[in-house]
């Protein structure tokens, strides 16, 4: 994938406009809860400021009705603790689309939120042309939205003087496009989830390049399901049962293979207060509910992992936010953390186990997009960075 680099060009004194994710949640009063985003932002902000350009930042927040800025709708607390992450004032613009408003070279201002717009979410051509009459330079900056086409992420691109991927942007870019266009082998891919259904595309595109495809979770039941084992009450979707068999059998024409589990961690029910037992995955009883993976199994997908090349990670493998259902999970992370394999992150499930096992500075690299890194995975054009690619050579 090759596209315009913001770092790449000169933007001194130049007109800037950026569209980033700062898609922030908030409690009932309005304070920001969680800022990580905003953060994430930063340096095409700072990158930009520090050459004396002029700079624009927009971005949704929430699900706002095109054409008016409710209460809960506005950027205003997000120009706030942009600023002091800046160090300087943001001043927040409403009704910018037309025009009118100052931006002084070295100076920033935040755009109200470009989901308010009419047209947004159409990808309207004549709102598209309004924004980019705005600027000298495009930068999307906003990979968590790349997979809409909408009118800040993808009809600007197509009509800004100069359009380029920000810093995040580009980090994602290169980021993916290693651990799926030409990785190191072995390339071992991890999907959980509670359904084969929610990610039948992304295992069928794995499929085709993996060479280990472990698989956790409600999927993995339905892949245990096909592979004869009984699951009990868990978890599953055995109408997929074909589907999975497909795709057991296309791994193993290539010579590659899909791990199932040997033994597994079972209850009667999900709760805090659940019993655990350890058992052969032969041994599941009739009203049992497995919700882990055994611990001869987290040591053999542990080995999996500590041979890779390529990490590519979506889901947890069992209910981690039980302690007592966390073990697999908890060994694959410390896998991946004390792997030598180029490993990519992704998926808000995965992003919080990241979190709880605190190997964040251990992943090779964390994607900031849910449906977009999930829309890369299934081999999909991102809207957004197809964009990007069509003015390269610009």
């Amino acid at each position: 994938m090759q596209v315009k680099k913001l770092t790449d060009l000169d933007v001194s004194g130049k007109r800037v406009f950026i569209r980033a994710d700062l898609n922030v949640p908030q409690d009932e009063a309005g304070n920001i809860t969680e800022d990580t985003r905003i953060k994430a932002s930063l340096p095409s902000i700072e990158y930009c400021l520090e050459r004396g350009a002029a700079v624009m930042v927009t971005s949704h927040l929430g699900r706002p009705t095109e054409g008016e800025v409710g209460p809960d709708d506005t950027l205003a607390p997000v120009a706030v603790r942009l600023g002091q992450l800046l160090h300087k004032p943001v001043r927040l613009v409403q009704n910018w689309v037309d025009g009118g408003f100052e931006v002084k070279p070295g100076e920033v201002v935040l755009l109200e939120n470009c989901r308010c717009n009419k047209g947004e979410k159409k990808n309207s051509e004549e709102l598209a042309k309004k924004m980019a009459a705005l600027c000298d330079i495009y930068v999307n900056d906003a990979f968590g939205t790349a997979h809409r086409a909408e009118a800040t992420t993808h009809g600007i691109a197509r009509f800004a003087p100069v359009a380029c991927a920000g810093i995040l942007m580009g980090a994602e870019i290169d980021a993916l496009g290693r651990a799926l266009h030409d990785p190191k082998r072995p390339l071992v891919a991890i999907v959980g989830g509670a359904k084969v259904s929610s990610k039948l595309t992304i295992l069928k595109s794995l499929a085709e390049k993996v060479d280990q495809l472990i698989v956790g979770g409600g999927i993995a039941n339905t892949f245990l399901l096909a592979s004869g084992k009984r699951i009990g009450e868990s978890l599953a979707e055995p109408d997929l049962v074909k589907e999975a068999h497909a795709i057991m059998d296309m791994m193993r024409e290539r010579g590659a293979e899909v791990p199932l589990p040997i033994d597994v961690v079972v209850a009667d029910e999900v709760s805090a207060l659940a019993r655990a037992n350890r058992i052969s995955v032969d041994e599941v009883g009739p009203h049992d509910r497995i919700l882990d993976v055994g611990p001869k199994t987290a040591a053999r997908l542990a080995e999996i992992i500590a041979n890779a090349g390529t990490i590519v990670w979506n889901g947890p493998v069992g209910v981690f936010e039980y302690a007592q259902f966390a073990g697999g999970t908890k060994m694959l992370a410390s896998a991946i953390a004390h792997s030598q394999a180029f490993s990519i992150a992704g998926g808000g499930d995965t992003l919080a186990a990241i979190a709880k096992f605190h190997i964040a500075d251990d992943v090779g690299y964390i994607s900031t997009g849910g449906g977009a890194f999930l829309e890369f995975l299934e081999g999909k054009t991102l809207p957004a960075i197809a964009a990007l690619e069509a003015r390269y050579n610009d």
